[in-house]
């Protein structure tokens, strides 16, 4: 029985879809104004491996994770750039899309914009304005009236005089209390618009998530999710206005995924120190997008995880065991689940415990080098059958084993081995085999270092080279 985190409750549930069978997802995506980081793709991997879970599992899921197209960095970077918001916003958005892709994961059921839900932001913020949740303030903003949300806090755990206590004194002179947040900002001279009954303007960061989650899912839905960092106030905030605005209980559970550190830091930038997505896929530290991946779901969603090249290497390392196990077989595709099946389950049933959900991969690993050993195929293509299907779960073995065991495999940045291409290392074989007929020994040698020294790993039978990998050292 599947049970997870719930940080509303600050408890461990039993989940139950509010209608049997289906699962109703949201997830908050990202503002599009910059290439995507580690830290987002930790948050797109988290949860695009707990919809898999879920179908998996039997349910079938509506995902929806939205894009914020508009927001003071956008109109900021726009203005730099010399172009227009639109311009810039789908440039991002096409930037994300090809990131994400590569690291397998799923494109969204829907994908809601921003400013394609204007009129239900301005709709919802009515609502707020004629229940005296909100006000229109002396600038001209809409703002929510924090103070008369009784329940505010109850997701954060924050209370309210502890907030004012430590919020800056005459933040702003327009607001009633230093809590309040926007809702519809009042339009400034050259920004981009929408007519509404409080003037030209724009939508609050926070009234947007309201929004497109009302449109799509209903005032009522199973699962909200986001990086740890969104749960105030973004979550708190979305919590309030859509409670207040809908009378309903918005999100069932909620679900927050851990930070990616750099040097126990969280990568973010503000601090200037994250590494772009693409940065990452294409420095030569990395063989292929899979990697990453494994390496994001090595760790436990909620907990932090520190990214270095260390554990890069070693994400390299466990998945290439995965893929050496299957080399040279025909996964069945209509397997018998064992007992390894089961103890997946159990992991993911788990509260989502990707580590553990991992180690029985390599189990499975484990089990069909054994019946190779023992010579037994059958077996070790029903092994193998079951460790794809499992792995398909995660997002990962995607790739044919020789395909990703030939990709160059990432090395320290101040590495001095040569790199071969693919071809050149065909030849090399075919030289050091022609040697190995002449009983040229010593020629053979040489060249067999010279493949090794280029991290190219050969495997020989008596007559023959049969089949050759990359390494991820030399």
């Amino acid at each position: 029985m599947l049970h997870f985190f719930n940080s509303l409750s600050g408890q461990d549930e039993k989940f139950e879809s509010l209608e049997a069978g289906i699962v109703r997802m949201y997830v908050c995506g990202d503002t599009v104004y910059d290439f995507c980081h580690v830290g987002h793709a930790r948050s797109k991997v988290a949860f695009d491996i707990v919809r898999r879970y879920l179908q998996y599992s039997g349910y079938k899921v509506t995902f929806v994770r939205n894009i914020t197209d508009i927001d003071d960095n956008i109109i900021k970077r726009a203005a730099q750039n010399n172009e227009s918001v639109l311009s810039l916003t789908s440039r991002f958005t096409a930037f994300m899309h090809e990131d994400y892709d590569r690291l397998n994961i799923l494109r969204p059921d829907f994908e809601p914009r921003a400013t394609e839900h204007v009129p239900s932001i301005i709709e919802l913020t009515r609502r707020l304005i004629d229940k005296g949740y909100a006000y229109v303030a002396t600038d001209g903003d809409v703002m929510y009236s924090v103070s008369k949300f009784e329940k505010y806090g109850k997701l954060s755990g924050k209370l309210l005089h502890d907030l004012r206590a430590g919020a800056r004194v005459a933040v702003d002179e327009a607001k009633r209390d230093p809590l309040d947040f926007v809702l519809w900002k009042r339009a400034k001279p050259g920004e981009p618009s929408w007519p509404s009954p409080w003037g030209e303007g724009r939508p609050g960061w926070h009234i947007e998530c309201s929004a497109m989650t009302y449109d799509i899912l209903g005032t009522r839905f199973d699962i909200h999710g986001g990086g740890a960092d969104l749960k105030f106030p973004h979550h708190e905030n979305e919590i309030a206005q859509s409670c207040a605005a809908t009378d309903d209980t918005f999100a069932k559970y909620w679900m927050h995924n851990g930070f990616v550190n750099v040097d126990n830091e969280k990568m973010s930038k503000s601090l200037n120190n994250f590494f772009r997505i693409r940065d990452v896929l294409d420095s030569g530290h990395v063989r292929d997008p899979e990697v990453l991946r494994f390496f994001l779901a090595s760790s436990h969603y909620r907990g932090p995880i520190n990214y270095s090249l260390v554990q890069i290497e070693q994400a390299d390392l466990a998945l290439t065991r995965l893929y050496l196990a299957l080399r040279g077989l025909e996964p069945a595709k209509q397997w018998r689940p064992s007992e390894m099946t089961q103890r997946f389950e159990a992991a993911m049933d788990d509260d989502f415990n990707t580590p553990e959900a991992l180690a029985v991969l390599q189990s499975l690993a484990t089990e069909i080098n054994r019946a190779r050993n023992e010579k037994n195929p059958e077996l070790a293509a029903q092994l193998a059958g079951e460790l794809k299907g499992l792995a398909d779960v995660l997002g990962v073995l995607q790739l044919q084993p020789q395909v990703f065991l030939q990709k160059s495999a990432g090395k320290a940045a101040d590495s001095a081995a040569p790199q071969l291409a693919d071809a050149a290392i065909e030849d090399l074989i075919a030289q050091r085999a022609a040697a190995r007929k002449a009983k040229d020994f010593k020629e053979s040698d040489r060249i067999r270092d010279v493949l090794a020294a280029a991290g190219v790993v050969l495997e020989d039978k008596p007559d023959r080279t049969t089949q050759w990998r990359r390494s991820i050292s030399n």
